[in-house]
C-alpha cells in the first residue's frame, strides 16, 4: 500500500504545495486503494474517476504556475449523496433520484472547488439520510472496515468508512440526529457537527431542515479544523446561514486547555433504565480523566430532559421529512413510475410506491400523522415545547461549564442485520446524538478507545459557535491519547478478522 494513503489531509497538502507529492499521484493512490477494498466496504456509490484526474492535475499545473491555494488544495474528498454536485448524479441512495444530476452546485461544493481540493465520488448512505447504519441505502450497505461484519453507523456511513479504510483523507457528511458522529464513532474517525447555521445548507437535500448540518469527517481534528475553515460562512442562499465571523480554527488548536470546565451529563449513561454499555461508558470516563490530566477542571452535570430525546426527535423529523419529501412526485425530475396511471393522484402513489424505500415510507407516514388535522397540537407542538426544554437544559449547563463530554453511542458497532427488523431498538442507537441537534450545538465524536477490536467514541459539546473551542479541547486529547492513530490496514475477511497498523509509519516519509 502507497505511503501517500496514510497521509493526514494537512500533510498531504503540504507535500503538495512543496511539490514533493503530486495530487495526480495521490489521487491515483486513492481510486486504486478504491479499487482494492470497494468489493468489500462499499463506502462509494459513485466513483468520479475521469473527474478527480482532471481537478487533480489543474490543480498540480496552478502549483507549477506558482499560486498559492491554500493548505488543502490538491487533496481528495469524498462527498456523501446527498450535496447537489453539478453534473454528477446524486441520490440521496434513493431510488425515486436514481438518475438526477443536479443543475447546480450546493454552496459547499462551490467552496470546496475554490479551495481546490479532489472529488473522488459520492459515499454511500441511509435513503434521505435517514437510519443509524447505511443499511437503508437502496443500493445495499456499506460495511464497517474493523469488521465487515458490522454496520459503519449512519446516516454518513460510507464517509466514516471511506476514511477508515483508506480511501479518502477527508469527507463530508450531514447530521440531522447524529449522522456525523454516530458513524465516525462506529469507524473510529473524527466527525464534527458544526452549529447549526454556520454551514450553508444551500443544494443539501433537505431531510428534517431546522436540524440538518453538513460537517467535516477527517482522521484527526486538524483536518477537520482545515476542513471546516473551507465549509463554515455566511451564505445569503441559505435563509437560516449565520451571519457570524468565522475564526482560524486551526490557530488556536494548540491553545492551553487548562482553563476549561467540563461537565460530564449523568443522563446520557443510561436512558430509561437500559444503560450504556460497559466498554462504552469506561472509555468516556477514561477521557474525562485525561482532561482532568491536562488541567481541566471535570464535574457532573445534568440534562433532566434528555429522556425524552428520542420521542421528541421521532415527531419534529419526520413532520419535517414528510413536508419536504412531498416534493417527489414523478413529476419534474427523478423517478416516474412506467406503469399506466388512471388520473395524477395513481401517478403520485405507484411513483412514491416504487421510489422511498421501507424507512422513508414509515417516517413519510409518521410525520403526516403527526402534522394531521386533529393531531399536530398533541405531537408537533408538544414536541417542539420538550425541545425548548431540552436546550434550556443545555443553556443551564454551559452557565458553568466551557464543555461536555458525553458517549457518541450507547454500544459497540452491531452486526448487519442486528436492528433492522426492530425500528424502535434502532432509532435508540442515536440516543447520545440527537440532543445536539435539538439544540443546534456543535458537537464532535473522536475515538477514545477501542473494545473487542471495535472503536469506541467520545462525545464533545459545545456552546453555539464555538467550534473553537470543541477543536481545541479535541485536539488536546488526541496528543495526549493516540487512539486516532490507529486504522484497518486491509479491509478484513467475512468472518470480522480484523488487521491493524499503527500510524507512526506516516513519519517514514
Amino acid at each position: 500500500m502507497p505511503d501517500e494513503l496514510l497521509l493526514t489531509a494537512a500533510e498531504a497538502g503540504r507535500l503538495i504545495a512543496a511539490r514533493e507529492l503530486s495530487s495526480v499521484e495521490l489521487t491515483r493512490a486513492c481510486l486504486e486503494r478504491m479499487r482494492t477494498v470497494e468489493g468489500d466496504v462499499h463506502a462509494f456509490v459513485r466513483v468520479t474517476d475521469d473527474l478527480a484526474l482532471s481537478q487533480a492535475a489543474e490543480i498540480d499545473r496552478r502549483m507549477a504556475a506558482g499560486e498559492n491555494l491554500g493548505p488543502l488544495a490538491g487533496v481528495p474528498i469524498a462527498l456523501k449523496d446527498i450535496l447537489c454536485t453539478r453534473g454528477v448524479p446524486t441520490t440521496c441512495c434513493s431510488r425515486i433520484l436514481e438518475n438526477y444530476v443536479p443543475p447546480y452546485d450546493a454552496t459547499v461544493i462551490q467552496r470546496l472547488k475554490q479551495a481546490g481540493l479532489v472529488f473522488l465520488g459520492k459515499t454511500n448512505m441511509d435513503e434521505f439520510a435517514m437510519g443509524s447504519s447505511t443499511e437503508n441505502s437502496a443500493f445495499g450497505p456499506t460495511h464497517n472496515p474493523w469488521d465487515l461484519a458490522r454496520v459503519p453507523g449512519g446516516s454518513s456511513g460510507g464517509s466514516a468508512a471511506a476514511l477508515a479504510a483508506l480511501e479518502a483523507p477527508l469527507a463530508i457528511g450531514t447530521d440531522t440526529g447524529g449522522s456525523i458522529r454516530q458513524p465516525a464513532a462506529f469507524c473510529g474517525v473524527t466527525g464534527l457537527k458544526p452549529t447549526y447555521g454556520r454551514v450553508s445548507r444551500y443544494g443539501l437535500v433537505a431531510f428534517a431542515s431546522s436540524l440538518d448540518q453538513i460537517g467535516p469527517m477527517a482522521r484527526d481534528v486538524r483536518d477537520c479544523a482545515l476542513l471546516l475553515q473551507v465549509l463554515a460562512g455566511h451564505d445569503p442562499l441559505d435563509s437560516t446561514s449565520i451571519a457570524a465571523a468565522v475564526p482560524d480554527y486551526a490557530a488556536v488548536l494548540e491553545d492551553s486547555v487548562k482553563d476549561l470546565r467540563v461537565g460530564v451529563p449523568t443522563e446520557f449513561f443510561e436512558y430509561r433504565g437500559s444503560r450504556v454499555s460497559g466498554e462504552v461508558e469506561d472509555a468516556v470516563r477514561a477521557a474525562a480523566r485525561v482532561f482532568e490530566g491536562l488541567g481541566a477542571a471535570c464535574d457532573e452535570v445534568s440534562t433532566p430532559h434528555l429522556q425524552y430525546v428520542i420521542p421528541v426527535y421521532y415527531i419534529i423529523a419526520p413532520a419535517e421529512a414528510s413536508s419536504n419529501l412531498a416534493r417527489y412526485d414523478g413529476v419534474a425530475y427523478g423517478h416516474r413510475t412506467p406503469r399506466g396511471a388512471a388520473d395524477v393522484i395513481e401517478l403520485y402513489e405507484e411513483t412514491r410506491e416504487e421510489g422511498f424505500g421501507p424507512e422513508v415510507k414509515r417516517r413519510i407516514m409518521l410525520g403526516t400523522y403527526a402534522l394531521s388535522a386533529g393531531y399536530y397540537d398533541a405531537y408537533y407542538l408538544k414536541a417542539s415545547q420538550v425541545r425548548t426544554l431540552i436546550r434550556r437544559d443545555f443553556e443551564k449547563a454551559f452557565e458553568n461549564h466551557d464543555l461536555l463530554v458525553a458517549p457518541v453511542t450507547p454500544s459497540l458497532p452491531f452486526r448487519l442485520g442486528e436492528k433492522t427488523d426492530d425500528p424502535v431498538q434502532m432509532y435508540i442507537s442515536d440516543v447520545c446524538t440527537i440532543a445536539a441537534n435539538m439544540a443546534g450545538l456543535p458537537a464532535i465524536s473522536i475515538p477514545a478507545g477501542y473494545a473487542d477490536g471495535l472503536p469506541i467514541g467520545l462525545q464533545i459539546i459545545g456552546k453555539p459557535l464555538d467550534e473553537a473551542t470543541v477543536l481545541r479541547a479535541a485536539y488536546a486529547f488526541q496528543q495526549a491519547a493516540d487512539f486516532h492513530r490507529l486504522a484497518p490496514l486491509d479491509a478484513p475477511g467475512r468472518d470480522g478478522v480484523r488487521a491493524v497498523v499503527a500510524w507512526e509509519r506516516r513519519g517514514q516519509r
